[in-house]
């Protein structure tokens, strides 16, 4: 028995690959395991090698494996691309033209007529789920526990399709059970988990959607791009039953500027886009700064620069979201880790926006937007809606004042907010810079307390930067942010069963940034930064804010794929044996 499998189906793009994955980690995750997925494929809509992998387990886990233990290839190419990573004992389930079953010691294939039962059943285009069907006997699932699933995937195309779909897994699961029985194929020997009790099934971008949807967020503008179109199809769906909006921008301009109006009307308001909509959106990001506009914007990362890899894994937009937009103003930049992570943490974005009425950047990527993971049951209670200095209709109309103070020098540097129509709440709103009341005045000393103001009313942000499982005093720190969590975490746990003392820091907010990590640097023997760019930004962001003046190790990546532990695990043991040198 074991606590893992590693599943993976590839082909051609358009060929069904994403359906196949998604309803095979659906039906596992009600059986009550612990999923991570991951998927490669191409920048276009048919035609390109693709893969979609998924790691099942009894315990939880944020990375999606290694090395394969059963591959659905619906072509040679598939076959070609993984032998390397197909783990001792693994299955080959190939599409071929005869029957038949082999071992060379290591990979059992299995060459099955899948595009010949396909056919059979109405078309080539569901041999992926004739193999679907193959993988529910292999993993002594029940065929019917497809059924519902087939019908949520595909009752939009109509109950014919809806049939061929299922009378394709039922194919497949019957021709593999003939070899079950007749003990020519073993079954994947999977523990149950410790509770059989269906589990949730997301992706970050959903989480997103739903974390603002719970935060009260009733606004959306944006504008189409991978990999963040799902928040607004998710959004679209779900606000207009709460009273909310969302509208498709004509550009990303018009996709930020929107939603800073909405924001400046009083409602909770949000936009999303990734690296090259994100670059558009910087001056209107200026705006919504200067004007204490509270906006959230949710940004993730792509291959870039330009147009760059739309359909690739990168961190590469952390210098880009930290400093986006000329001169200078206040900005909170938070880092979710995992897709549970991404729920929280957006809700928390719309409360400090209006607590510190800036703009609130959430820092996904790719891995992390449109990959599923297993989420533990959403608590509610978790979510609370802080408004910040937003004014009621008494307190506003208190004002006598014939222009209401709307960026009174405080103490925090956060003023009273008025929203249009409210009694005593009349102030003059642009970008240009402006005195207390928000009409134009460039005299330096007004300009030089309105930006003492703005920038530094971050100082009141105390709450933790970072998570860290491990003690300050340590032989080996690895740093990382977004989802690197789940091989970090990998990786910490494969060094303590050397008895090499580990810590993990992974940092959730990249501005403004938790000093207090400080320690935990000048407490390691060994500091090593682990993230997807080429040039270390997480590194040298640590290295400006902190100053240890202590040498800092880079781990990087910029392939457009994520890490794997083994890549991980080898530069770690070089520059560890390099010290012992």
């Amino acid at each position: 028995m074991r606590n893992e499998v590693v599943w993976k189906v590839g082909g051609q793009q358009g060929e069904g690959i994403d359906s196949t994955g998604q309803i095979f980690a659906l039906a596992l995750a009600r059986k009550g395991y612990f999923i991570s997925s991951n998927k490669h494929f191409a920048s276009r809509i048919k035609g390109g090698y693709t893969h979609y992998q998924i790691r099942v387990s009894t315990e939880p886990t944020y990375y999606h494996g290694d090395y394969t233990d059963v591959l659905l290839a619906l072509d040679q190419e598939t076959v070609d691309n993984n032998l390397e990573v197909m783990n001792e004992g693994s299955i080959i389930l190939r599409d071929g033209k005869e029957e038949s079953l082999e071992t060379d010691g290591k990979i059992t294939t299995l060459i099955l007529p899948l595009t010949e039962i396909a056919e059979s059943i109405g078309g080539k285009i569901v041999r992926n789920m004739v193999a679907l069907g193959v993988s529910a006997a292999l993993f002594g699932l029940s065929e019917d526990l497809f059924d519902s699933l087939i019908e949520d995937k595909f009752k939009k195309k109509g109950e014919e399709i809806v049939n061929m779909n299922k009378n394709a897994v039922h194919a497949g699961f019957d021709k593999a059970k003939e070899y079950l029985n007749a003990g020519k194929l073993a079954a994947i020997q999977l523990e149950k988990p410790e509770l059989e009790v269906p589990r949730n099934l997301m992706i970050g971008n959903e989480a997103v959607g739903f974390g603002a949807l719970a935060a009260g967020c009733r606004f959306l503008s944006a504008y189409p791009i991978t990999p963040a179109s799902e928040v607004m199809e998710w959004l679209k769906k779900e606000l207009p039953r709460v009273g909310g909006i969302v509208v498709q921008a004509e550009d990303e301009i018009a996709g930020i500027t929107m939603a800073i109006g909405a924001a400046y009307s009083g409602v909770r308001a949000m936009t999303s886009t990734s690296g090259p909509g994100f670059s558009l959106k910087t001056e209107a990001l200026g705006l919504a700064g200067i004007s204490e506009t509270p906006i959230v914007i949710m940004n993730t990362q792509r291959g870039g620069p330009g147009t760059g890899l739309p359909t690739k894994y990168e961190q590469a937009d952390v210098n880009t979201m930290v400093n986006a937009g000329h001169g200078e103003m206040p900005r909170i930049v938070l880092a979710p880790s995992t897709v549970e992570e991404a729920f929280y943490m957006t809700a928390q974005a719309f409360n400090y926006a209006e607590q510190y009425q800036c703009p609130v950047i959430i820092a996904m990527d790719l891995y992390l937007s449109l990959f599923y993971q297993t989420v533990n049951k959403l608590d509610f209670s978790k979510i609370t809606i802080n408004r910040g200095k937003l004014l009621t209709d008494e307190e506003a109309a208190k004002n006598e004042e014939r222009y209401f103070l709307r960026y009174e020098i405080t103490e925090d540097g956060i003023s009273g907010r008025t929203i249009p129509g409210q009694k005593g709440g009349v102030h003059t709103a642009n970008s240009n810079e402006h005195n207390q009341t928000g009409h134009i005045d460039e005299d330096p000393i007004n300009r030089t307390n309105m930006m003492k103001k703005r920038l530094g009313k971050l100082a009141f942000l105390n709450d933790p930067g970072f998570d860290a499982i491990g003690n300050k005093e340590t032989d080996v720190l690895l740093v990382g942010f977004g989802s690197t969590y789940g091989v970090i975490q990998e990786a910490k746990k494969s060094l303590e069963k050397r008895g090499i003392n580990v810590t993990h820091v992974h940092v959730k907010r990249l501005t403004p940034f938790d000093l207090s990590l400080k320690d935990y640097v000048l407490g390691a023997k060994t500091v090593i930064v682990i993230e997807n760019n080429y040039t270390g930004q997480l590194k040298r962001l640590m290295q400006m804010e902190l100053n240890t003046g202590k040498e800092l190790k880079s781990i990087t990546k910029y392939d457009g794929n994520p890490f794997t532990l083994r890549e991980v695990m080898e530069q770690i043991d070089n520059m560890l044996a390099e010290e012992v040198r």
